[in-house]
C-alpha cells in the first residue's frame, strides 16, 4: 500500500512561460483578468500572482475552468516553496526516464522529486508528466510540504488525504472528488489554503517563506514607494513596502486583514494573504456608542473599546474614533467567525480609491467596466444603496471596491473657496476649500488644474472623501450639497458634514444668528479664505411622517434616512422607532430633504414631537394667599444657555427653583403651553476619565450620547460654560440623563 501511495504523489505547476512569471522578471503594469468574477478565485490568483506562483494568458485571461497537467503544477509547487533560486542544480539532472533535459519543465520536476522529496513517479519509472493533475494528487503533494508522511495520514488514498486536507483547511473551497481533474481556479485556492495553513510540527508555512506581519490591514496597493509612486503596499498603520521584483498589485487585495509577508531580510513585500475566516459587510450608520453601534435597518453590533477602525487615513480603535461619526456615515464592517466586528472601515466600501469615473450623462454606466478590471458580477450602491444604471445622474463619482466587488457611486459635492493646493495648482495632489484640505486622484488633476486659488469651484468628491475632478462653482447643475450638524460662536464655526469630514472657518453673526444655527443642520459653503457661509435648512419636501408605513407625505423613506430630533439645545439623531406615536405631524417637521430619486433621506423634527424636550435650569414663581395656601398657577421657565430659555409658562407643575427639568411646548393656534414635565436622571461625580471624546461617557457600564451643545452650568461661578471649558474646571461633573442621553452638565 505504502508504494502505492508513493506512486502518487504527484507535482505540477504552470504550463509554458506565458503561464508563470519567474522570480526576478519585471512586471511594471498591474495586472488583471478578464475572466475572474468570482472574487474568492480572484483574490486567491492575485495573492499568489504577486509571490510569482502563477499569473494569467497572455490574452488577458486566466482561464480558471483549464485543467492543470503534472507538470504544470509541479513547477507551482516549487514557486510556492520559493524555490526557484535552487533550480539551477537539477537542469541537467534525469530522475525519470519521460522527463529528459530538455524538457520545459525538467528542472522543477527534478527538484520537487530529488530535492524537496514530495513527489515520485509511477511504478514504471516515468513520470508521465503530461497527464491531467487530479485533486487528490494535489493535495498530497501540498501534504508533504506541509511535512506530512504516509504514517501521519493512513487509510485508503485519495480518500485518507482528502480526508485531512479538509481537517486542516486545505482545500476550503474547493469542491470535487479526489480522482477529478484539477482546474486552475481550484489550484489557485489550493495554494492559498497552504500559505495559510500551519506545519504538521507547528509554525505557519508561510514564515518559512520569509518574515511575516500578522493583523495587517492593507488600504492601498498604490501607495509611493522606493521604487517609484503608485507601486507599493500601504497597511493602514501607514507603513508602506515596495513589491519585489517590481510587480503591481491590481487593488483586488485592497481593504483585506490578513499576513503581510516579507523577504527574508524584511526589506520588501513579496505578496499579501488574506485571512480565510469572517466576512465583510457595508453598513449605514444610524448611531455610534462605545459598546455597540446600529446601522439604519436597526441591526445592531457589540463593540469593543479596542476594535481596530481606519478612520481619516490612519488606523486607530472604536473608543477614540466612535463619538466623531455622523448618522449617515457608511462603514465596512469585517466580521470574525462568530459574527462579531473585527475591523471597520469608515467610508468607501472598505479601500480608498485610487481611481475613479465622473458620470456626464444621466443614465451612464462608461467606465464602470474599466474601474472593475474587468471582473463581471459587480453590485452597483449609490450613497450606500443598491442602485441601477437609470440611478446615475449627471456629476455622480463611481469607484470600485474590490472587497466588496462593488462600484460605489457619490453624489457628494464642495462648494467654496479655492483657499490653497500642493505643490502646484497645475499638478495638485491636495486642495483646501472649507478650510478642509482633500487629497485629489490623478484621474481629478485635469479639471482640477483648470483653476486656481482664489476661484469658486465645486469640488466632486468620492465615496471617501477624496477629490474626482472639479467643475466651476456657477452655471452647472454640480452646485455644492454638503450638509452638516454646525456648532458655532459669534466668531467661528465647525461643521461636522454628514459625509464624514468636519470642516471650520470664521463666521460673522449676531446673536440671534448663533442662537438659530447652533446645533442645527447647515447647508456650508464660502465665499472668502478662511471663511465659512451657513443656512441652516427648513422646509424641503412636506407631509405628515408615517413610520409604519415609511413614508412622509405621498414620498417613501429611503432605507438609510437619517432621522434628526431637535431636543432643545441641538440636534440628536433619533431611530424611528423611537418615534412612539408612530406618525408626525407636518406641522413638527422642521426639514425634510430627498435623495437623487426623491425618497426622503433627511428628516428634522422639532422639539414638540417624540419626547423632544427642552432640558435646562427651572425659574419658578408661585403666588400664596395669607394662609401659605397657592393661589391660581404658578410660572415656570426654563434657562438652557447664556441668553436661552424658553417663554414663561403658567402651570400647575411643582418644582424647586434651579431644579433640572425637561418640559415639552405644545403648539395650539396662536398660544403655547407646557405639554409635559420630566426629571432627568441625576449621575453624580461622573469623572472626566469616563469621557470617550466629547460624544459619550461610560458610567457603571452604561454608555450615554452627549449632544455637542449639551448645556452646561458651572454652580460656582453661577455661569454657563461650554463642554470644553466644564471639563477643565472640575475632575468630575453631575450629569442629567434623559433616555440614554445626557441632557444637562453641571460643575462645580
Amino acid at each position: 500500500m505504502k508504494r502505492r501511495i508513493m506512486t502518487f504523489l504527484l507535482a505540477v505547476c504552470m504550463a509554458v512561460s506565458l503561464l508563470a512569471v519567474p522570480a526576478g522578471a519585471a512586471n511594471t503594469a498591474a495586472v488583471t483578468f478578464s475572466d475572474l468574477g468570482d472574487k474568492s478565485t480572484a483574490v486567491a490568483v492575485e495573492s499568489l500572482r504577486l509571490l510569482g506562483v502563477l499569473d494569467g494568458y497572455g490574452d488577458g485571461t486566466f482561464r480558471p475552468g483549464t485543467v492543470l497537467t503534472r507538470a504544470q503544477f509541479c513547477k507551482m509547487a516549487v514557486y510556492a516553496m520559493n524555490g526557484s533560486n535552487e533550480l539551477g542544480r537539477y537542469r541537467t539532472v534525469t530522475v525519470f526516464s519521460d522527463v529528459k533535459p530538455s524538457y520545459w519543465a525538467a528542472p522543477y520536476i527534478n527538484m520537487a522529486a530529488k530535492g524537496k522529496n514530495i513527489i515520485s513517479g509511477y511504478a514504471d519509472g516515468k513520470f508521465h508528466p503530461d497527464r491531467t493533475v487530479t485533486v487528490g494528487q494535489a493535495v498530497t503533494i501540498l501534504l508533504r510540504m506541509l511535512g506530512y508522511k504516509d504514517e501521519d495520514v493512513g487509510g485508503v488514498w485519495p480518500d485518507s488525504y482528502m480526508a485531512e486536507a479538509a481537517l486542516i483547511g486545505l482545500t476550503d473551497g474547493v469542491s470535487g472528488t479526489g480522482n477529478e481533474g484539477l482546474t486552475r481556479g481550484q489550484a489557485a485556492k489550493l495554494f492559498l489554503n497552504l500559505l495559510r495553513a500551519d506545519q504538521k510540527e507547528g509554525g505557519s508555512y508561510l514564515a518559512t517563506l520569509g518574515e511575516t506581519r500578522t493583523g495587517q490591514m492593507l488600504v492601498s496597493s498604490t501607495a509611493d514607494g522606493p521604487r517609484g509612486a503608485g507601486t507599493a503596499l500601504q497597511m493602514a498603520s501607514g507603513a508602506v513596502y515596495s513589491l519585489a521584483d517590481g510587480k503591481v498589485s491590481n487593488g483586488m487585495l485592497n481593504g483585506t486583514k490578513g499576513t503581510l509577508l516579507l523577504s527574508k531580510n524584511g526589506n520588501e513585500a513579496l505578496t499579501f494573504v488574506p485571512d480565510s475566516v469572517g466576512s465583510s459587510k457595508v453598513v449605514v450608520l444610524s448611531t455610534a456608542k462605545a459598546t455597540e453601534l446600529t446601522d439604519t435597518t436597526g441591526t445592531k453590533y457589540v463593540m469593543d473599546n479596542d476594535t481596530g477602525v481606519y478612520y481619516n487615513g490612519k488606523e486607530s480603535v472604536w473608543s477614540e474614533v466612535y463619538s466623531w461619526l455622523n448618522a449617515g456615515t457608511s462603514l465596512t464592517l469585517y466580521l470574525d467567525a462568530g459574527g462579531g466586528v473585527d475591523y471597520v472601515f469608515v467610508v468607501g466600501g472598505g479601500t480608498t480609491s485610487n481611481e475613479a469615473v465622473i458620470i456626464y450623462e444621466k443614465g451612464s454606466t462608461s467606465g464602470f467596466s474599466s474601474l472593475a478590471g474587468g471582473t463581471s458580477g459587480y453590485a452597483i450602491y449609490k450613497n450606500g444603496l443598491p442602485a441601477t444604471a437609470g440611478d446615475m445622474r449627471k456629476y455622480d463619482v463611481a469607484t470600485y471596491s474590490s472587497t466588496t466587488n462593488s462600484i460605489r457611486v457619490c453624489d457628494t459635492r464642495i462648494t467654496g473657496y479655492y483657499e490653497d493646493c500642493y505643490p502646484n495648482p497645475k499638478e495638485p495632489t491636495k486642495i483646501t476649500v472649507l478650510g478642509y484640505e482633500f487629497n485629489v486622484l490623478p484621474t481629478a488633476m485635469q479639471t482640477v488644474s483648470q483653476f486656481k486659488p482664489g476661484d469658486q469651484i465645486t469640488l466632486l468628491l468620492t465615496e471617501d472623501n477624496q477629490v474626482a475632478g472639479a467643475v466651476a462653482a456657477s452655471g452647472n447643475t454640480a452646485t455644492g450639497n454638503a450638509i452638516g450638524i454646525a456648532e458655532v460662536s459669534s466668531g467661528s464655526a465647525t461643521v461636522d458634514l454628514l459625509c464624514g469630514i468636519q470642516v471650520k472657518g470664521s463666521v460673522s453673526l449676531s446673536a440671534s444668528d448663533v442662537e438659530r444655527l447652533n446645533g442645527q443642520l447647515v447647508r456650508v459653503s464660502s465665499s472668502r479664505k478662511g471663511g465659512l457661509s451657513l443656512t441652516r435648512l427648513t422646509g424641503g419636501v412636506s407631509g405628515e411622517l408615517n413610520v409604519a408605513e415609511r413614508k412622509l407625505g405621498s414620498r417613501n423613506l429611503a432605507d438609510n434616512v437619517v432621522v434628526f430630533q431637535n431636543d432643545g439645545s441641538g440636534l440628536t439623531a433619533i431611530s424611528l422607532s423611537q418615534i412612539a406615536d408612530g406618525s408626525v405631524p407636518a406641522s413638527q417637521i422642521t426639514y425634510a430633504g430627498t435623495d437623487w430619486a426623491g425618497r426622503v433621506k433627511v428628516i428634522v423634527l422639532n422639539s414638540a414631537i417624540g419626547g423632544g424636550y427642552i432640558f435646562g435650569r427651572a425659574n419658578y414663581t408661585a403666588n400664596y394667599d395669607e394662609e401659605g395656601n397657592r393661589e391660581g398657577n404658578a410660572q415656570l421657565s426654563v434657562e438652557y444657555g447664556a441668553g436661552k430659555s424658553t417663554p414663561t409658562f403658567e402651570t400647575g407643575y411643582v418644582v424647586r427653583n434651579g431644579d433640572i427639568v425637561g418640559i415639552t411646548i405644545v403648539t395650539s393656534g396662536n398660544t403655547q403651553r407646557i405639554g409635559s414635565l420630566v426629571y432627568p436622571d441625576e449621575l453624580r461625580n461622573v469623572p472626566n476619565t469616563a469621557w470617550s471624546g466629547k460624544g459619550a461617557v461610560t458610567v457603571n457600564g452604561r454608555t450615554y450620547t452627549v449632544p455637542a451643545s449639551v448645556p452646561c452650568y458651572n454652580t460656582q461661578t453661577k455661569s454657563w460654560v461650554t463642554l470644553t471649558e466644564a471639563r477643565a474646571y472640575a475632575d468630575s461633573a453631575t450629569l442629567y440623563v434623559y433616555q440614554g442621553v445626557v441632557r444637562f452638565l453641571e460643575v462645580g
